[in-house]
């Protein structure tokens, strides 16, 4: 398989032994392990197995991707560092080839830079080494609890099946999202989290209540990963100079809106009360 192209459509013989394998109702949701380390993919294994997963294991990116088409995991645990094809590679094909199974992103690099570049490669979440597996079995949680909403959202969404702000456009049918005439790439997550704003516009959202909607009940009001996802929301609808659409409100959460409006930095002199004392993000 060659290491620059997106792998060819699978065959009929490997498409039908595909449709063997796929998971009936009621099995247990298939993880799919890539790890050029041994020692990490057993572990990861046992692990899954003894938690009630089924499990596939790939060595790297090339046999990740031999493996995603033939038995259609439920979610991607993905190293990034691998021989032939990194994990870098391989999620930019899944995407490419119009994956969008999870992706769970592991790898020692701690930087916010790397981070992004993984989340822009297509990983939904992204946990660094060494990591605990109470942990890792949350974000598993959380990145499965999402893509069943996602997948059954379909009885309630608006007959239009759009939701817009100002000059913000998301379309739930195609999973498209424009700012003006740019699009703009989103991962599972952050698309997500602009669905939750675009639904509420100019209310005010706490952290809780964010959190509750988008993670679930595995993360704390103070975790950090709220603030991470909306500066890379940030970043990525105000890419082409536009103004700032998703605000910081001081001491309780966020609020999608044209200004700022009052308890939001800048904005006056004005507080918002009934806040819990949680910070708000990276305005």
């Amino acid at each position: 398989m060659s290491e620059t192209h997106v792998p060819a459509p699978v065959s009929e013989a490997v498409q039908r032994e595909s449709d063997d394998m796929s998971p009936a109702e009621g099995d247990p949701q298939r993880v799919l392990i890539v790890d050029d380390e041994p020692a990490v993919r057993e572990a990861l294994q046992r692990s899954l197995a003894f938690d009630g997963y089924g499990t596939e294991v790939a060595v790297d990116g090339v046999d990740a991707l031999t493996k995603a088409a033939v038995y259609q995991p439920d979610l991607i645990v993905l190293d990034i560092q691998m021989p032939r094809v990194d994990g870098l590679t391989a999620a930019r094909r899944l995407r490419a080839g119009g994956s969008t199974v999870p992706i769970l992103m592991l790898t020692a690099r701690d930087t916010v830079g790397d981070r992004v570049t993984g989340l822009d490669a297509g990983a939904d979440d992204y946990l660094v080494k060494p990591f605990e597996l109470d942990e890792l079995f949350a974000r598993i949680r959380a990145l499965l609890r999402r893509s069943s909403y996602a997948g059954s959202a379909g009885g309630e969404l608006p007959e239009d099946d759009v939701l817009s702000f100002a000059d913000l456009r998301m379309d739930l049918a195609t999973r498209e999202v424009t700012r003006g005439t740019r699009r703009v790439e989103l991962t599972r997550t952050e698309f997500t989290l602009l669905e939750m704003f675009l639904a509420h516009p100019r209310q005010v959202l706490t952290r809780e209540q964010i959190l509750k909607a988008v993670w679930g009940f595995d993360f704390e009001p103070s975790s950090n990963s709220l603030d991470v996802y909306v500066m890379y929301l940030r970043r990525k609808t105000e890419s082409g100079g536009e103004p700032r659409l998703v605000h910081t409100v001081r001491g309780v959460g966020y609020a999608l809106r044209t200004d700022g409006g009052p308890g939001v930095p800048g904005h006056g002199s004005g507080s918002v009360p009934g806040g819990h004392g949680d910070r708000g993000g990276p305005e």
